[in-house]
């Protein structure tokens, strides 16, 4: 029996071994096919406010490219295959898949990995608490990477002949913007909401000044979506006011919430894009969009780490405290008494 254990023991381990290194890919496999399905569900939110430029489909605000790298950032490149899957599903879903469908996928794959890469590269942190790492996600993240997928996307239809070689940069911009807006819109309100812990004794008051912002939000963003009058700059107060009492938690919602009313009422030719072209109409939107968006970014930002700053010093300040209380007791009471003016 002392010489059959030992070797029973090493099968079981060997088994256990085997056991969870299958589990692992099941368990990668299982999450790209929630993520894939995830990228197909948005995608045809995305598709609810399409538009044809040129001949080809694109979408103002694209939700998956933001869903594809927030997924990168937090859980690692591994996922690349749910964003491929993904987006096989959708162009499945559209039309048959060709030559240029796959340039579509290789696009809409690369675009997001490059973005997380670059991201990576530069020390990049998801809590997105310093003004280094929203203007990193506004750069790298959305205007750099998403070149990637618009220029794979495009050329592709043109080297196929789905598209005419003249209408090439209309439709690449339209692409360009709709992947940007994604990250730009989508992925901070993710990661934002990725990194907020439950809240512990919060007074009623802020309850009651978020649901307020909230409200405020979605009343401005119809009024000047539905107005004739040029008032789509109003929706800016409310976006300064939601980051700089609630920081990304909360301006990320609002910003999501106005462009869901702005696209609305720029496909439908509403409100203040009454009269314009198409053309004008995207123009006009992208603008607030990218404002909208780089406003409660940075903004955010640069509050949370001023935040996080004055925390640090006001711990180095009690720390520094109790090493003279501990050195000279009284002392530090003695010389920084509270409420007291500076010696």
């Amino acid at each position: 029996m002392s010489r059959t254990a030992p070797g029973y023991r090493h099968c079981l381990m060997a088994d256990v071994v085997r056991t969870g290194e299958l589990r692992r890919p099941a368990a990668a496999a299982l999450a790209n096919l929630v993520l894939a399905g995830v990228y197909w569900a948005s995608a045809k939110v995305g598709l609810l406010e399409q538009v044809v430029v040129a001949g080809a489909v694109v979408t103002p605000l694209w939700p998956p490219t933001g869903i594809a790298l927030s997924c990168l950032l937090l859980l690692g490149l591994w996922m690349w295959p749910g964003i491929a899957l993904g987006t096989l599903l959708v162009i499945s879903t559209l039309t048959r898949l060709d030559i240029a469908g796959f340039g579509v996928v290789a696009g809409n794959t690369l675009a997001p990995v490059c973005a997380c890469l670059m991201l990576r590269r530069v020390g990049f942190r998801t809590e997105l608490d310093r003004l280094r790492d929203g203007v990193a996600l506004v750069s790298l993240g959305a205007f750099a990477a998403m070149v990637i997928s618009a220029t794979l996307g495009s050329g592709t239809q043109v080297l196929t002949g789905a598209l005419p070689t003249g209408d090439f940069w209309r439709t690449w911009s339209a692409w360009w913007v709709g992947d940007a807006m994604g990250v730009l819109v989508v992925a901070p309100l993710l990661l934002a909401f990725r990194n907020v812990r439950p809240p512990r004794n919060v007074p009623l008051y802020r309850w009651a000044e978020a649901a307020a912002l909230l409200a405020c939000a979605v009343v401005v963003s119809l009024l000047t979506t539905r107005s004739s009058l040029s008032l789509l700059f109003l929706v800016f107060p409310v976006i300064v006011w939601a980051a700089l009492r609630f920081q990304l938690v909360g301006a990320a919602p609002c910003v999501l919430v106005m462009s869901v009313f702005a696209i609305n009422a720029a496909t439908g030719r509403r409100g203040p894009f009454t009269g314009h072209s198409l053309l004008e109409s995207m123009v006009n939107l992208q603008a607030l969009n990218t404002s909208a968006a780089l406003t409660a970014l940075l903004l955010s930002a640069i509050v949370t780490e001023q935040s996080t700053i004055r925390r640090k010093v006001e711990q180095a300040c009690t720390e520094l405290a109790e090493v003279v209380d501990r050195l000279a007791p009284g002392e530090s009471r003695r010389r920084w008494p509270p409420g007291g003016e500076p010696g």
